[in-house]
């Protein structure tokens, strides 16, 4: 009788023993958007875990779409957020517009990347955070592995948003870390609005490394007052056809 073939949750849990610490994720936030859930370990972001996200062509400098990104994300898990910066220009009505208003937030102006990353797994060891975000141009591995060791311990997600004071420097980002998922996220024109007017923003977000999962590109509609993203007309009339198309084939 030949020998059962492995499925593909089965495969996932090999890779991710393979690449990371060999512990389970201790659950996921989904997105709720099923072309991008479906592509990482249990349908969705995982918990007890670091995330790098960064801005794509000149928001690798600025970040303010990677911030929402990730504002967004923090938004939709219950509790404090600490938000760790380099320089005090983290803009508040920004995050709020995203979904996290500011009496969600605790702010840490730490000055330097290495006071940011002490600051992070202080807060990552502290266990009763629910998310923990630290901007910061360079992550060795050295210093992913203590952050992603210490979200493990406690369970909660630690992102690093990657930002840098020139655009020639975020060639840093292809450096391997051990963050779960790694993220860019870049800004593109809203749709057009049949009056005149200015529609909901867009991001192209790119997933470029997920552990035991895919990759993937996406065009979205930015994270709402709820930290939602929306999937775009475009988009989900293409989702809409490709799965009728499979379901005509199978």
């Amino acid at each position: 009788m030949p020998a059962r073939r492995p499925d593909l949750s089965e495969l996932r849990e090999r890779v991710a023993r393979l690449e990371g610490d060999g512990q389970r994720v201790q659950g996921v936030l989904p997105f709720g958007i099923k072309e991008l859930d479906r592509r990482l370990p249990q349908g969705g972001l995982a918990l007890g875990c670091l995330h790098e996200v960064a801005g794509g062509g000149n928001g690798a400098v600025d970040g303010a779409a990677a911030a929402c990104f990730v504002a967004g994300i923090a938004a939709r898990l219950p509790g404090q957020v600490l938000w760790c910066v380099t320089e005090a220009d983290l803009f508040a009505p920004g995050l709020e517009q995203a979904g996290l208003p500011p009496g969600r937030v605790i702010h840490v102006e730490a000055g330097d990347d290495g006071s940011v990353l002490v600051s992070m797994e202080e807060g990552l060891r502290h266990g009763a955070l629910a998310a923990v975000v630290g901007d910061v141009a360079h992550l060795s591995m050295t210093a992913s592995r203590r952050l992603h060791l210490a979200a493990k311990g406690t369970g909660t997600m630690g992102i690093a948003l990657r930002r840098w004071r020139r655009q020639a420097d975020a060639n840093d980002f292809g450096q391997p870390t051990a963050a779960m998922t790694r993220w860019r996220v870049s800004v593109v024109p809203s749709a057009p609005l049949p009056v005149p007017g200015i529609g909901r923003a867009r991001w192209l977000i790119e997933l470029i490394r997920a552990r035991a999962g895919e990759c993937l590109d996406i065009e979205l509609e930015a994270c709402d007052g709820s930290g939602r993203l929306g999937l775009s007309a475009d988009v989900a009339d293409r989702s809409a056809a490709w799965a009728g198309g499979q379901h005509a084939v199978g």
